[in-house]
């Protein structure tokens, strides 16, 4: 997900809702770490085994943080279902409430929890400040609509009275990305927290350090056994979606884990969500404004937030033939034009990426696509500071064909694809083509063309003459094998409910 600029300011937010901190205030210097597990508001060390958490942009070791065990997922669920009726029958009130302390917790503690982040995941400090606080507003979001998951009457007759409740499905767990990990640990809370269900949280296990200090932090304003974060690798992830006394899991991930996700939640029966990875298009129509349709495929491609590891980036541009020379040129003066820096200086344009292992995919994916015969006309200098760290370019690719790896696979890094259309049936084509969806962009000048285009553009959320930004309500979710269901916004606290029925006949 996203909600930012190119290059994001902090000193103006993007959205009016969100209140976003300058960079005035003294930088932190010494990180302090949380490592223990959080079971059912708990700290203690995980059972499992011990796994080095490592800088990306220095390749220092951070902390070294033991994986739950399987026997603390067991006592993670044991509690939470302990505990969650209690939760519920507390009302939406009290649970909003709740929510609200956390908001106001995580506000006090952004520049911290910032400073973790940008530490552990490469990101800029200032998009990891940005992070903290549209964490904040989206659980104080959902904590307005607590009391929104409403029943219904149905009419009935002599003497009858039918209704319908809400209720939530129970213990929920969550499995979130290694992109965003405090916005994603505080707004997959949100929501479930907010329907009456006590939920756990398992964030990527290569990034784990600012959600387990968000457990840390929050787990106080909750009842005992309610919340939980576990940290652990995929057999982890495995065993909370086969686990008998979890009611639901959603994900933030690839496709592929999407799938297995969905296969091991098949015994028994699990609802799932998922919002899973897109190669989403921004269109370029022959009338569009050049400049502004620029702008908006660099600030698609959320490079000053995550550099470029972000389901929603716009990473693949169609752009009209008659425009294609002009596009590309004035896309390769913007991307030469950033800087790569230290994720903790505040006048970082882009960091670096998250992990070896995406490092090594997303230079696999350019290596094989200069082999197939593309052309890469960005800078290839890469000034890492101090010479370390897994730093990728903006990196913008040209001369393809509709079915080079490159334009049709999520490469999740800093990388661009462009490819030219003539006719509209040809450009529906290729965007329409994938068997994802999860956004896309339109730019042009023209009402007519943006609501036909709008009407045959096959994502679950579509800009016209703007890229990038969320809004507060507004569902985000694709479609396709782009994911199951709809997020920030009410579908995602009823997702998590289950209706009951009740008949009454008088005597």
């Amino acid at each position: 997900m996203c909600c930012n600029e190119a290059l994001i300011q902090h000193d103006e937010p993007v959205v009016p809702w969100l209140w976003v901190l300058t960079s005035e205030r003294p930088p932190m210097t010494t990180p302090q770490f949380f490592t223990d597990q959080c079971v059912g508001g708990q700290g203690r060390q995980g059972g499992g085994l011990a796994r080095d958490i490592m800088s990306p942009s220095t390749g220092e070791r951070l902390a070294t943080v033991h994986d739950a065990s399987l026997k603390d997922l067991d006592d993670a669920v044991s509690a939470a279902k302990a505990a969650q009726r209690a939760w519920f029958k507390a009302g939406p009130g009290a649970r909003a409430d709740a929510l609200r302390k956390m908001a106001v917790r995580v506000r006090e503690h952004a520049e911290e929890l910032a400073f973790i982040d940008a530490n552990d995941t490469g990101n800029p400090l200032v998009g990891m400040r940005f992070d903290a606080n549209l964490a904040a507003a989206l659980v104080d979001y959902f904590a307005g609509i607590a009391t929104e998951a409403k029943g219904e009457t149905i009419p009935q007759k002599d003497g009858r009275l039918t209704y319908v409740v809400r209720e939530p499905v129970g213990v929920v767990a969550r499995l979130v990305a290694f992109n965003h990990p405090l916005l994603f640990v505080c707004i997959k809370f949100a929501a479930p927290l907010a329907a009456g269900n006590a939920v756990i949280i398992k964030p990527s296990e290569e990034t784990p350090l600012a959600a387990l200090r968000v457990a840390q932090l929050c787990a106080d304003l909750f009842p005992p056994g309610i919340i939980s974060v576990l940290t652990g690798g995929a057999s982890l992830g495995e065993a909370i979606c086969q686990h008998p006394g979890i009611a639901a899991v959603g994900l933030i991930g690839s496709v592929g884990t999407g799938k297995a996700v969905m296969k091991g939640a098949s015994d028994s029966i699990k609802q799932v969500q998922l919002e899973l990875g897109g190669k989403n298009a921004l269109v370029m129509c022959p009338d569009a404004d050049v400049d502004a349709a620029v702008a908006g495929a660099v600030k698609g491609m959320n490079f000053g937030w995550t550099a470029g590891q972000s389901c929603g980036s716009t990473s693949r541009v169609l752009v009209h033939e008659s425009l294609y020379t002009e596009v590309v040129e004035k896309l390769r003066s913007a991307f030469d034009a950033i800087e790569l820096g230290d994720p903790l200086r505040e006048d970082t344009q882009m960091g670096c990426l998250s992990s070896r292992g995406q490092y090594e995919k997303v230079l696999g994916f350019i290596s094989r696509a200069e082999k197939g015969g593309a052309h890469i006309p960005t800078r290839r200098d890469v000034k890492a500071p101090n010479g370390k760290g897994f730093y990728v370019r903006p990196t913008l690719v040209t001369n393809l064909t509709a079915t080079s790896e490159i334009a049709m696979e999520e490469v999740f890094g800093p990388v661009l694809s462009v490819l030219s259309w003539t006719t509209e049936e040809q450009m529906l084509s290729l965007v329409n083509g994938l068997d994802v969806g999860l956004t896309a962009s339109i730019w042009t000048r023209s009402l007519d063309a943006a609501l036909r285009l709008t009407d045959q553009i096959e994502a679950g959320y579509l800009w016209v003459n703007d890229a990038s930004d969320h809004y507060l309500g507004a569902p985000f979710g694709g479609v396709k094998q782009s994911g199951l269901g709809r997020e920030e916004c009410l579908d995602e606290l009823l997702a998590y409910t289950e209706k009951k029925t009740v008949t009454l006949k008088s005597q």
